[in-house]
């Protein structure tokens, strides 16, 4: 760790000039481009050196708090193995997506607010935020969240609605003890329970006004998750929304886009080639346009590679890939002072082998907070 480093002779993806082989300084957390390097150096020869990946929208931490149905860890040791992940894979900004939701167990409100104790617990290299994913027949919790907004413990807001799916799915006993063991309960006691709470619909809407007022506030960005019609992605747009996650039909991407809304897909879609349920493509909707933001979803290893496939398959140049991954996030969740390379910015980046598609080391606020083999050996120390 050091307050001054130095990144010499790699390929630089600059905010307007694109690749350009020229040094930073990275000195008080900030990027100072063609500046004379100070302090520990690093050799980026035959290397990329990026924009640190925003992520805002992942929710793979959960594995580490629940790796098996029923078997759980403290949010500590999940946040610690997480955070390590999250560098190991250049994401220097992290928004976890938290979701708070009536089930017991992994998504409840003492899990809720376990995870965001931990989470200001300690100074964490990465700069990991809360996402709250609020679900819409979480009633109970509904004070918790405003107070939990109105404290600034909360950075990006998303409207869910998973509650009519899962009721749909408890009639398969097979599909419904996936959700009763995710809640540790048996599913006659889970299917009872979801009957009552999805009883409540009336009581939605006025409860989402709220929230949203809150966020609005609180100058919190709202998204909507898994819009299914236009007419759901205007709803939410008019009360502030203006993130529209994982919009189920093309259509419904396409008028959010037109309406000058972020869209946003999963990078793990684009590894794979398709969504895993049969929804839109993301890779199409980049090309089309219609795609800007690109988030890790399930999976945090997607999202340098994404960028990279892309490129590979000739639907985006780099500029454009990275932006996706980015400067198009930051600019979703409001922030402006990192997401690019250019003098006063943030010093978050990270350093690629591209070749390999690896990383080689992971800056955060000027300070290197994840480095490889190959990065030590690159590495001169003042």
């Amino acid at each position: 760790m050091t307050e001054r480093l130095g990144i010499t002779a790699g390929r630089v993806l600059l905010r307007s000039d694109g690749e350009q082989p020229v040094d930073l300084a990275l000195e008080d957390g900030c990027i100072r481009v063609g500046a004379a390097p100070r302090g520990a150096v690093l050799d980026a020869r035959g290397l990329l050196v990026l924009p640190g990946i925003v992520d805002i929208h992942g929710d793979s931490f959960e594995r580490q708090i629940q790796p098996r149905p029923g078997i759980g860890f403290t949010p500590d040791i999940a946040l610690a193995d997480t955070e390590t992940q999250l560098l190991a894979n250049g994401i220097t900004t992290a928004f976890h997506g938290v979701t708070l939701s009536w089930e017991p167990g992994l998504r409840s409100l003492p899990a809720w607010r376990a995870l965001l104790d931990a989470m200001e617990a300690r100074r964490w290299s990465c700069d990991m935020r809360v996402h709250l994913r609020w679900e819409a027949f979480n009633l109970d919790a509904l004070d918790v969240a405003l107070a939990d907004i109105e404290a600034g413990r909360v950075h990006l807001v998303a409207f869910n609605d998973h509650t009519p799916g899962i009721v749909r799915k408890l009639g398969d006993p097979v599909a419904g003890a996936k959700f009763s063991e995710r809640a540790g309960m048996k599913l006659d006691a889970f299917r009872a329970l979801a009957s009552r709470i999805a009883a409540r619909a009336d009581e939605v809407a006025p409860a989402q006004d709220r929230i949203a007022a809150a966020a609005r506030d609180a100058g919190v960005k709202l998204a909507s998750h898994d819009d299914d019609t236009v007419a759901t992605r205007r709803a939410f747009r008019a009360r502030g929304a203006r993130i529209c996650e994982f919009p189920m039909a093309e259509e419904v991407g396409q008028e959010a886009q037109a309406a000058g809304d972020f869209v946003v897909m999963g990078c793990p879609n684009v590894v794979r080639g398709g969504s895993h349920i049969g929804w839109a493509s993301a890779a199409a909707l980049v090309q089309a346009g219609v795609c800007n933001v690109l988030s890790s979803d399930y999976f945090y290893p997607s999202m340098l590679r994404a960028a990279f496939t892309l490129v590979e398959r000739g639907v985006v140049d780099l500029a454009r890939a990275w932006a996706l991954v980015s400067g198009n996030p930051a600019a979703a969740a409001g922030l402006d002072d990192r997401g690019e390379i250019a003098d006063g910015k943030r010093g978050d980046l990270i350093v690629v082998d591209p070749v390999e598609r690896r990383v080689v080391a992971t800056i955060v606020a000027g300070r290197i907070a994840w480095m490889g083999a190959e990065g030590a050996r690159r590495l001169s120390l003042a």
